[in-house]
């Protein structure tokens, strides 16, 4: 008698892409030398949702890479892409997926992450929440507005950050910089990426009187005749970017770039950038630009981290070893 049954079973790994960026799921799958699954993903005449994968995925590991951010092109907006992603993750379940990983570089409603006012809801706590109670294994993102978001999860959740590929685009500049801090809750990022390229630490003195707006009162530390980089997580509709860019342009700054994660670009954002004192604008892929950016934004593609994370976890490797262990910078 034996306890066990030697089958010769191998692991199966399968990619699945939603509508919310196509064209970084593609760029992934490039990246691993596989191909994307078929799946038909559509939006009833009533706004309903529909996912039906058009091929097996019974005792697969799958991958489904979904931001939760809107997609003009494909008619979605966020709370579509959140939808989309639950119910491919409850279709993959009910088709006997061996695991589910949700790959979503964009964590919606992370902003959300605690109770400002009386009364409101702690949103981001409730998307784990329902990611979880979905039935999703494990969920792959990057740049959270706070890492303690893993918290409102109890299950294993890979963070990962787009802070080593950003800095080391400005890597070229032979400039005297300095990484210009948006606010105290970013220093610890900031300080990061500015001993990743040698450069000195300013932090702006911001205040919120409300949601979406923001004031910018001084500039700690100094600026003046550098090239100053402003690096943040978000940017949503600029405003904040464009006041504080100013800001360090009036406190003396010879040149002015910024840097971020996720390229919201909400309402007014490109006529902000439009009008801004930034030189460049440097985002990750995490979202898809709609049309009429700015010729000042460049995009760099965070896809050859995330098929090297993805790998990883499919082989079950360390994925801490993509920063040399230091993912967890902030």
């Amino acid at each position: 008698m034996t306890t066990s049954l030697p089958f010769g079973f191998q692991k199966k790994l399968m990619m699945f892409s939603g509508r919310a960026n196509p064209a970084l799921a593609a760029s992934i799958a490039s990246h691993l030398q596989v191909d994307l699954g078929m799946i038909t993903l559509k939006t009833f005449s009533s706004g309903e949702v529909y996912c039906r994968f058009d091929e097996s995925v019974r005792g697969a590991d799958v991958f489904l890479i979904q931001p939760m951010c809107a997609n003009p092109e494909e008619g979605l907006n966020a709370n579509d892409a959140l939808v989309e992603l639950l119910v491919m993750i409850d279709a993959a379940v009910g088709a006997s997926a061996h695991r589910v990983v949700a790959v979503t570089p964009w964590f919606g409603y992370s902003r959300q992450d605690k109770k400002s006012a009386p009364r409101e809801p702690i949103s981001a706590r409730m998307v784990a929440r329902i990611l979880e109670a979905t039935g999703v294994d494990r969920v792959l993102t990057m740049d959270l507005h706070a890492g303690q978001l893993q918290g409102f999860f109890s299950i294993p959740v890979d963070h990962m950050t787009a802070l080593m590929m950003l800095a080391d685009h400005f890597a070229d500049l032979d400039d005297d910089l300095v990484v210009v801090a948006p606010d105290a809750g970013r220093v610890k990022l900031n300080k990061q990426f500015a001993t990743r390229i040698g450069a000195g630490l300013a932090i702006m003195d911001k205040e919120r009187p409300q949601q979406q707006v923001a004031e910018i009162t001084n500039v700690i530390g100094d600026v003046r005749g550098k090239t100053a980089i402003i690096v943040d997580d978000i940017i949503d509709t600029a405003g904040t970017l464009r006041a504080a860019g100013e800001a360090v342009q009036q406190a003396g700054s010879r040149r002015v770039f910024a840097a971020a994660t996720h390229a919201v670009f909400s309402g007014r954002a490109y006529e902000n950038l439009s009008d801004s004192p930034f030189e460049r604008i440097v985002v990750t892929d995490t979202i898809p630009l709609r049309p009429g950016a700015p010729s000042t934004i460049d995009v760099v593609s965070c896809a050859p981290m995330l098929a090297d994370t993805i790998g990883r976890i499919f082989t079950d490797n360390s994925v801490s070893e993509v920063f040399g262990g230091k993912n967890h910078v902030f």
